[in-house]
C-alpha cells in the first residue's frame, strides 16, 4: 500500500478516536490499541520523512518559541458589554423586544479562561491566536494543538475561523497540583499561562480543554442564528456545551440565572456569569457594535467566588478520626453573600506547597457548599512569617505522628476532640439522626457527664439534662424524646454512624443493601466486602480492621443492650425499579436529588454516581453536565423530570 495512502487511514483513524474520546467520552478502544496507531503513523512520518498538516503528531509541539509573533485577526473581536444587577438586565432585554417584538435570546455559559480563534482552510487546523485587544493577538498555535479536544483537521473545506474559551478543568487543577511542585492558583491563571509559555510541553503538560460557541468568519456559507452556529460547530466535530438554551423574555432568562448561579460549584469548569445574545442574525446585523461591544450580545457575571485576604494566624484542629487540619484566621472578606473570617487549608504539606505564611496575603475561593479555602500565595509582606506545624495534639497533649502527607494524633479512645466529632457525628441527620444535638450540645454532655461513648447518650436522664445551662422544659423533654426515639435507625445510618473510616453515606447504602442485616454485615470477610460493587480495598481493610478492635465491638455491644436495633434492609422485588440504576443529574424542581433518589429506592432501584453501560436511566433536571453528555453517547434511556413523576403516580412505566 502506498505508505501517504496508510498514513491517511492512520491519521483519519486516530483523529475519530480522539473524536469519541475528548469530545463523546466514550473511547472504543484501549489505551494500548491507540498508542499502536500513534506509533505506526509516527514511524511511517520518521522513514519517509513527510508529515500531513493534521497529523496528531503536531500535537507534542517540541519547538520552544523565543517570543510570540503578533497579526492582526481578519475580523475584529469585540468584547462583551455586560450588566452586574438583574434590573440592568432586564431593562437591556426589555429594550431589545420593544424594537423586535418576538425576538428569542440564547443564553450560554460564560467561561472563564483564555479566548482563541483558530484558522481552518481546506478543511485544516492552521493558525491559532489569542483575542489580545480585539484587533491584534498574538500567534499560539503550536500550543493550541496540544489541546486534545480540538480537531486538526474537519469536514468542512473553506476558510473559516472558530472562537472559543482555552480552559483547565477544575479535576485537572488537582490532578497537576498534587503531582508537580509548581502549584497553580487556579484554573483561569492556569489556562492562561499554558496558552502563553513559549514552551509547548509545558502547555502540553497541564492537559487544557477548550469549547467554542462562535464563527466570527465563514467563507461559502451563510449562518443566520446562533442555533446555526452551533450546529455547525458540532457538525465538524468542535466541543460544545451542551448547556445552551434559546428563551423568549426576561422571566425565562431570570430563572436560568439562579438555576445556574446555585449549580455553578458542581461544574468541573469554571464560568462567572451567563451570556445573553439575539439569536436572529439578521437582528444582530441591525444592531451593530458600539466601538467596543456588540449591541445584540450581553454579559451577567455573578459576584465574585475568589478574593484576596490576609492570613493573621493559621490554627490546628483535630478530627474525629484524628487527623490535623489547619485552620486559617483570615482578615475579614465580604464573598459570595457571605462575611469570611476563617478557611480551610488540606493538611501541613499543603501549606508547604502553596506557601503559606502568616502576613501574607492568600487567594480564598468560597463555593455554595463548602467552607472557604485557600486556593494558592498572593503576595508575602515583610512581616511574613513561616507556619510551624505543632508536635503535640492541640486537644489532648499527646505527641503527633506524622506520614508522607497527613499528621495525626492517636490517642483515638483519649482526645477530648476526637470523642466529641466522633458523638457529634453520630448524632447528625444522615446518621442517627438525633434532632436538636448539636456540636455546642455535645460539649456539654462531654463536659458535665463524661461522656466518652455513643452509648452513654441513652444512659442520659432528663433530671440530667435540665441540669444544663438554657436547658429547659420544653427543651429537655424534646432532647431526651429524641434520643430514644432514635433507636431504630435504618441499616445504611447506623453503619454510617459508626465513623468507620472511609465509609460516607453512598457507601453505607451499597453494605447495607449487599448484607441486608447488620450481623452479615459486622461478620463479612476481606474476599465478601470486595464483592460489593464500588467498594475498594482500602474501604474493605478498613472494615476488617474496624471490627478486629475489642473495643468497637464492645461499644456495639452496649448499643444493642441500650435498644439499638438497626433495621434490615430487604430489597423491594416487586417494586417497579426493581433491578435498575439509575443516576441523578442536573437541578429538580420537584424534589431533592436526596429525595428521588429515596424514591427509587423505595421502589427497589438503585442509585450510582457515575454513567456507565450498567446504568439503566439517567434522570435529568435542568442545568445538566458531563453525565448527561456520556448517556446521550451510550444510548442510555434519559427520564426527564415529569416523566419520573408520571412514573412513580402510575407505578408504571407506561407513559
Amino acid at each position: 500500500m502506498d505508505y501517504k495512502k496508510r498514513m491517511r487511514q492512520l491519521i483519519d483513524e486516530i483523529n475519530q478516536h480522539n473524536y469519541n474520546y475528548y469530545i463523546l467520552d466514550n473511547p472504543t478502544i484501549s489505551d494500548a490499541e491507540y498508542d499502536k496507531l500513534l506509533d505506526e503513523l509516527m514511524l511511517l512520518e520518521k522513514q519517509h520523512n513527510f508529515v500531513f498538516d493534521d497529523s496528531p503528531s503536531q500535537r507534542v509541539g517540541a519547538e520552544v518559541l523565543s517570543n510570540f509573533k503578533k497579526e492582526k485577526h481578519i475580523v475584529p473581536l469585540y468584547s462583551l458589554d455586560k450588566r452586574q444587577s438583574k434590573e440592568e438586565l432586564q431593562q437591556w432585554v426589555n429594550d431589545v423586544l420593544l424594537d423586535y417584538p418576538n425576538t428569542k435570546f440564547s443564553f450560554e455559559y460564560k467561561f472563564d479562561g483564555l479566548t482563541i480563534t483558530i484558522l481552518y482552510d481546506k478543511g485544516v487546523f492552521k493558525k491559532a491566536m489569542t483575542r489580545g485587544n480585539g484587533i491584534v493577538g498574538e500567534v499560539v498555535t503550536n500550543q493550541v494543538k496540544t489541546i486534545k479536544s480540538i480537531p486538526l483537521s474537519i469536514p468542512y473545506q473553506n476558510k473559516v475561523i472558530v472562537q472559543g474559551e482555552a480552559i483547565m478543568l477544575k479535576s485537572e487543577l488537582v490532578k497537576y497540583n498534587k503531582n508537580n511542585d509548581e502549584q497553580l492558583k487556579n484554573v483561569r491563571n492556569a489556562a492562561a499561562g499554558a496558552i502563553r509559555n513559549l514552551n509547548p510541553q509545558v502547555t502540553k503538560s497541564r492537559n487544557l480543554d477548550m469549547y467554542f460557541y462562535a464563527v466570527p468568519y465563514i467563507e461559502g456559507k451563510v449562518l443566520s442564528s446562533q442555533q446555526d452556529v452551533f450546529n455547525f460547530l458540532e457538525d465538524n466535530k468542535f466541543k460544545v456545551h451542551n448547556f445552551n438554551k434559546i428563551v423568549d423574555n426576561f422571566g425565562e432568562i431570570n430563572q436560568l440565572i439562579d438555576e445556574v448561579d446555585n449549580t455553578k460549584e458542581k461544574l468541573d469548569i469554571l464560568i462567572d456569569g451567563v451570556v445573553i445574545k439575539i439569536n436572529d442574525f439578521k437582528i444582530c446585523q441591525e444592531l451593530g457594535h458600539t466601538s467596543r461591544f456588540p449591541k445584540f450580545a450581553m454579559a451577567y457575571k455573578f459576584a465574585p467566588q475568589e478574593l484576596t485576604s490576609k492570613v493573621l494566624d493559621i490554627k490546628f484542629q483535630v478530627g474525629r478520626t484524628g487527623k490535623i487540619t489547619p485552620l486559617a484566621i483570615i482578615e475579614p472578606i465580604f464573598l459570595s453573600g457571605a462575611t469570611i473570617q476563617r478557611a480551610t487549608l488540606n493538611n501541613y504539606s499543603d501549606i508547604r506547597r502553596k506557601n503559606i505564611k502568616i502576613n501574607s496575603y492568600v487567594f480564598v475561593r468560597r463555593s455554595n457548599e463548602v467552607i472557604p479555602e485557600i486556593i494558592g500565595l498572593a503576595k508575602d509582606t515583610p512581616e511574613s512569617k513561616d507556619v510551624i506545624m505543632p508536635e503535640i495534639c492541640p486537644s489532648c497533649g499527646q505527641k503527633l505522628k506524622q506520614d508522607e502527607i497527613e499528621t495525626f494524633c492517636t490517642n483515638y479512645w483519649g482526645c477530648p476532640a476526637q470523642i466529641q466529632k466522633r458523638l457529634v457525628h453520630f448524632c447528625s441527620k444522615d446518621a442517627m439522626n438525633i434532632e436538636g444535638v448539636s456540636d455546642k450540645t455535645v460539649g456539654a454532655f462531654c463536659k458535665n457527664f463524661n461522656i466518652q461513648y455513643p452509648y452513654q447518650l441513652y444512659d442520659l436522664s432528663q433530671e440530667d439534662l435540665i441540669k444544663l445551662d438554657k436547658f429547659k422544659d420544653k427543651k429537655t423533654q424534646n432532647i431526651y424524646n429524641n434520643i430514644q426515639n432514635s433507636k431504630s435507625p435504618t441499616l445504611d445510618k447506623f453503619i454510617y454512624a459508626l465513623g468507620i473510616k472511609n465509609i460516607g453515606k453512598k457507601t453505607a447504602k451499597d453494605l447495607a443493601s449487599y448484607f441486608k442485616t447488620f450481623d452479615k454485615f459486622q461478620n463479612a470477610t476481606f474476599d465478601e466486602l470486595m464483592k460489593v460493587e464500588e467498594i475498594a480495598e482500602i474501604i474493605a481493610q478498613g472494615i476488617v480492621e474496624y471490627f478486629e478492635d475489642k473495643q468497637n465491638i464492645e461499644i456495639i455491644r452496649q448499643l444493642f443492650i441500650r435498644g439499638i436495633s438497626p433495621q434490615s434492609i430487604n430489597k423491594n422485588d416487586s417494586g417497579i425499579f426493581n433491578d435498575l440504576t439509575f443516576v441523578l443529574t442536573g437541578t429538580l424542581k420537584s424534589f431533592t436529588r436526596e429525595q428521588a433518589g429515596q424514591e427509587i429506592e423505595k421502589r427497589g432501584g438503585k442509585i450510582s454516581s457515575s454513567v456507565s453501560k450498567k446504568t439503566s436511566y439517567v434522570l435529568a433536571g435542568e442545568s445538566v453536565g458531563s453525565k448527561y453528555d456520556k448517556a446521550i453517547s451510550l444510548g442510555i434511556k434519559i427520564l426527564n423530570e415529569q416523566d419520573f413523576i408520571n412514573i412513580l403516580k402510575k407505578n408504571s412505566f407506561d407513559l
